[in-house]
C-alpha cells in the first residue's frame, strides 16, 4: 500500500473509533444526563489522544491501578479471647468463607450472608491469649492444667453471661499486661493456634479472586487505655510460620513491638506494617508528645513509627476517631458515631486535654510540627475502615448488621445490652446502641493479590468508609486545570499519575506561582444511597508554628448555592422514614466530581489535604432492629445516619 493508501487508511481508523464514541455519548446523554458542553469536550479530548496514540487499544501500557478492592482491615474470629469466650464458635475459616461471598450460619444460628463478596480480608485476632477459647473446647491438657485455664473453661462450657465475666477477669490481665496463665503454656498454645490461623489464610487465599491477609493484633490496654496496633503481614506461609504474634504480654512499649516487625523483616526477607486504631479510647495516649517510656521524640523514634505505623484505623465499630466538635466546632459533619466519654474499658473518663492526642486529624496537624522540628513526620497516616467485630462476620451495613459480638447478634433487646460497665462511674458505661457496624477500606491495586493490597496499603493509596462501598479517587497536581476531568476514565487517571500524586503521596517543591490543583470523583455504592457532596478538609502550619484547619465544599447535588455571608452550604435535606426504616434517592446525586485549587496556598507552609465523601442520611441500624422486632428504643438512641468516606491525605512540605 503507498503513502496515501496508509494515510486514508489511518483516517478510517480514527474516523471509526470516533464515530463509536460519540454513539457511545449519545446514549450517554440520554441516560447519564451528560451535559452538551461536557460531551464536546471529551470528544475534543479523545480526539486528541487518538492521534497521538500508536496503540489502537487506549487501554494498553497502563501499569496504574484501575478499580478499587475492598475488604475489612480488621475483624475477630473464636479465636480472640473475647470473642470465644463470649459465645462466637467461628474460626478463621468460616470468616474467610462469608467475606468471600458464601452463606454461613452464625454463633446465634442465623443465617447470613453478605451484600456482596469483599475482595480481601485481614483476620487480626488478639495476640494475648491467642487462641484460648479453642483450646477450652478442645481440653487442650497444658491450659486445662492451669488454675485460670481451669477456671475460664467452665465459664465458656456455661456460655452466655458467665462467659462474659470470664472476658471480665481478662481485662484486668490486659490492663497490667500480666498473664493468669504461665508464659512457658501460653508459648505451647501460640505454636498450635498461630499454625491454624496461617493455615486458613493460605487455604483461602486465590490470587487474583480473593486475597486472604494474615495479621493479628496487639492489645497494648494499660489502665485500659487504648494503644491497639493491628499488624499486617504481606507474606504467605513460609515466612508467617517463622514467628508467632508479638504481644502486650511480651512488651507493653510499642518500640519493642516495631523491634518485633524489624526483626521479622531481616530474618525472612518479609514485610509487615501496622494500623494505629482506636485513638479515641487511648485516653490521650495514642498520639501523646512522649514516647511510651517518656521520653521527648527524637528523629529515630519518628523514622522508626513512620516506617511501620503506615496507617490509621479512622473509623470503625467502638466510634470514629476523625475529629469532634471539641476541636473542629466550625465542622458541621464533626459530631459522627462519636465516642467521648471513656477509654477502652471505662476506667479513666475523657477530659477535654486528652483530646487533642485521641484524633486523627488532630494528629495529622501535630505532624508537620514534628517534621518541622525532626525532619520526619511521625504521623503521616493512610487512612483504612475496620469492623472490629468479633463474631467473625464482617458486617458493615445498616440492614445486615450482626453486632459486635456473638451475645449481640440480631435479638429484640440487644440494643440495650452493656458493651462496657465501668467500675468508675455508670455515666462511663456504653451501650450496643452506641456501636456503629464498622468500617471498610478500599484499596487502589494492581491486582487483587497479597502483595498488591498490601504494597497499597504501605504506600497510603487507600481509603475508609463507614461501611459502605463509596468509591473516591483524588489527584493533586500544580497544572490541573477543570477541563481535565471530562477526559474518559483511563485519560484522567493516567495524568493524574503522571503530572500529580495520588492520595497517600506528598508534594513538594511547588512551582513559583503556583498553588495545588485537586481532581475528585466519586460514585455512591451501587446498592446504597447518593451522595451530598464533595469535601477537602485542608489543615496547615503558619509561620509561627502554629496549626490551623478549614474544610472546602468541592462538589455538590443538585441546584444547592453556599450562603453568601457564612459560606455554608444548605443541607441535602432527608428522606428517612425512621418508621419503615427506609429512604429514597430522590435527593443527592450518584455520581461527583469536582475540581478544586487552594486559594490560599503559601508555599512556605505545611499542609495536608484529604477529602471527606458525604452520604445522604439514611437509617441507622437501630432503625432496621426497631422495624423489624416491633420495638421501641429510648429517645437518645440515634436511628438516623450520614455515612462517609475519607481518602488518605496528600501532603505538601
Amino acid at each position: 500500500m503507498n503513502k496515501i493508501g496508509n494515510k486514508i487508511m489511518k483516517r478510517k481508523v480514527r474516523l471509526s473509533i470516533l464515530t463509536t464514541i460519540l454513539t457511545t455519548l449519545l446514549i450517554g446523554l440520554v441516560f447519564n444526563q451528560t451535559t452538551i458542553a461536557q460531551t464536546r469536550n471529551i470528544i475534543k479530548n479523545i480526539r486528541a489522544a487518538v492521534g497521538k496514540n500508536k496503540d489502537y487499544s487506549p487501554y494498553a501500557n497502563l501499569n496504574y491501578p484501575v478499580r478499587v478492592y475492598w475488604g475489612d482491615a480488621h475483624l475477630h474470629s473464636s479465636f480472640s479471647p473475647d470473642a470465644g469466650l463470649a459465645g462466637n464458635h467461628l474460626d478463621p475459616n468460616q470468616a474467610f468463607r462469608l467475606a468471600k461471598g458464601e452463606q454461613v450460619v452464625t454463633s446465634s444460628g442465623q443465617s447470613l450472608r453478605l451484600e456482596k463478596p469483599y475482595d480481601w480480608l485481614v483476620i487480626s485476632d488478639h495476640a494475648e491469649y491467642f487462641g484460648l477459647p479453642q483450646a477450652f473446647r478442645e481440653k487442650d491438657p497444658d491450659i486445662m492444667q492451669t488454675k485460670s485455664g481451669k477456671k475460664w473453661a467452665e465459664a465458656l462450657k456455661k456460655g452466655g453471661s458467665a462467659g462474659y465475666e470470664a472476658f471480665a477477669e481478662m481485662t484486668k490481665d490486659f490492663a497490667e499486661a500480666k498473664p493468669s496463665i504461665p508464659q512457658e503454656t501460653l508459648t505451647k498454645l501460640y505454636h498450635k493456634m498461630w499454625k491454624r490461623s496461617i493455615e486458613a489464610a493460605e487455604k483461602n487465599n486465590q490470587p487474583g479472586v480473593f486475597s486472604a491477609l494474615t495479621g493479628f493484633e496487639w492489645t497494648q490496654s494499660i489502665k485500659g487505655n487504648n494503644l491497639h496496633r493491628t499488624v499486617i503481614f504481606r507474606d504467605g506461609i513460609n515466612q508467617t510460620s517463622q514467628i508467632l504474634p508479638f504481644s502486650e504480654f511480651d512488651s507493653t512499649d510499642p518500640q519493642q513491638l516495631w523491634q518485633y516487625m524489624a526483626n521479622y523483616e531481616n530474618m525472612t526477607g518479609g514485610r509487615v506494617l501496622a494500623v494505629e486504631h482506636n485513638s479515641n479510647l487511648s485516653g490521650g495516649l495514642m498520639f501523646a508528645p512522649k514516647t511510651w517510656a517518656g521520653l521527648p521524640f527524637t528523629q529515630d523514634y519518628a523514622t522508626m513509627r513512620a516506617k511501620f505505623d503506615r496507617v490509621v484505623e479512622v473509623t470503625q465499630s467502638k466510634g470514629d476517631s476523625e475529629t469532634t466538635p471539641e476541636l473542629s466546632p466550625e465542622d458541621s459533619f464533626a459530631d459522627f458515631e462519636r465516642w467521648n466519654k471513656a477509654n477502652i474499658f471505662g476506667l479513666i473518663a475523657t477530659t477535654p486535654n486528652m483530646l487533642p492526642y485521641n484524633y486523627v486529624r488532630s494528629a495529622l496537624k501535630i505532624g508537620l510540627q514534628y517534621e518541622t522540628k525532626l525532619g520526619v513526620n511521625p504521623f503521616k497516616f493512610g487512612f483504612v475502615g475496620g469492623s472490629d467485630e468479633h463474631t467473625s462476620l464482617s458486617t458493615t451495613r445498616a440492614e445486615n448488621y450482626f453486632g459486635v459480638g456473638a451475645l449481640a447478634e440480631p435479638k429484640a433487646k440487644r440494643w440495650q445490652l452493656p458493651f462496657v460497665k465501668s467500675v468508675i462511674s455508670p455515666k462511663l458505661n456504653t451501650h450496643m446502641w452506641e456501636m456503629a457496624p464498622g468500617g471498610l477500606t478500599g484499596v487502589w491495586a494492581a491486582e487483587n493479590t497479597r502483595e498488591a493490597i498490601w504494597d497499597a496499603l504501605y504506600r497510603r493509596e487507600i481509603f475508609a468508609t463507614s461501611g459502605t462501598r463509596i468509591t473516591v479517587r483524588v489527584f493533586a497536581g500544580w497544572d490541573f486545570v477543570a477541563n481535565d476531568l471530562s477526559k474518559p476514565e483511563p485519560l484522567w487517571v493516567k495524568d493524574g499519575y503522571s503530572r500529580g500524586v495520588p492520595m497517600g503521596a506528598s508534594l513538594t517543591s511547588a512551582p513559583s506561582g503556583k498553588s495545588p490543583t485537586f481532581m475528585i470523583k466519586a460514585n455512591c455504592d451501587s446498592d446504597g444511597a447518593y451522595l451530598d457532596r464533595i469535601q477537602i478538609i485542608k489543615g496547615w502550619l503558619d509561620d509561627k508554628g502554629e496549626t490551623h484547619e478549614k474544610i472546602f465544599d468541592v462538589a455538590w447535588s443538585g441546584n444547592r448555592q453556599p450562603d453568601l455571608k457564612t459560606g455554608e452550604l444548605p443541607s441535602v435535606g432527608n428522606t428517612v422514614d425512621i418508621q419503615n426504616a427506609t429512604w429514597t434517592n430522590d435527593i443527592g446525586a450518584p455520581v461527583l466530581q469536582g475540581f478544586w485549587k487552594d486559594p490560599y496556598f503559601n508555599p512556605n507552609e505545611a499542609a495536608f489535604y484529604y477529602v471527606r465523601v458525604i452520604e445522604i442520611p439514611t437509617p441507622r441500624w437501630t432503625a432496621y432492629d426497631a422495624k423489624r422486632f416491633k420495638i421501641k428504643m429510648d429517645n437518645h438512641v440515634p436511628m438516623i445516619v450520614t455515612n462517609r468516606a475519607y481518602t488518605s491525605p496528600i501532603w505538601y512540605f
